[in-house]
């Protein structure tokens, strides 16, 4: 009887935590981008570049990391560059600016004089960006987050 009480006891213990971290996980969809920029640019080829994003969060939730993101940057819907970066630890009830490094990767039949046409227009308009990001909480539980069709000049730099 007392090893049968035992393990209800644990059954709930295990019940709880797996509700408290799934109001965590729910809590975590709140995030919100609240700016996008770029800190810098460095060319590693004629297809790829390294760079380090400016990225705010405003995050109502709990201390989590971030463990992979993946998007696409699309000028008036042509697809431009493609990027992934790794992890990224996010403080939690914060609204806060990451620098976050990443790796980018030109589209087909996008050359990089294109990239350098858009940028020298020093506007952000008609760009956009499709990101997808999986959470991970302390104790192992995650979502994916997608955010899509970012509107990247509604966001201060």
């Amino acid at each position: 009887m007392r090893a049968f009480r035992s393990i209800k006891v644990l059954f709930l213990l295990v019940a709880a935590a797996l509700a408290v971290s799934g109001c965590s996980v729910a809590k975590i969809k709140d995030l919100k981008v609240t700016s996008v920029g770029v800190k810098y640019l460095v060319p590693t080829s004629s297809r790829s570049m390294d760079a380090v994003l400016l990225l705010g969060l405003d995050n109502p939730s709990i201390t989590f990391t971030v463990d992979d993101i993946r998007g696409v940057v699309k000028y008036y819907d042509r697809e431009m560059v493609q990027f992934t970066a790794g992890e990224l630890p996010v403080q939690g009830k914060s609204v806060q600016v990451y620098e976050l490094p990443c790796t980018a990767v030109l589209a087909d039949k996008v050359s990089l004089l294109d990239l350098l046409a858009i940028a020298a227009k020093r506007s952000m308009d008609g760009m956009t960006a499709d990101v997808k990001m999986h959470v991970k909480l302390r104790n192992g539980a995650g979502t994916t987050l997608s955010f899509n069709d970012l509107d990247l000049s509604s966001f201060g730099q």
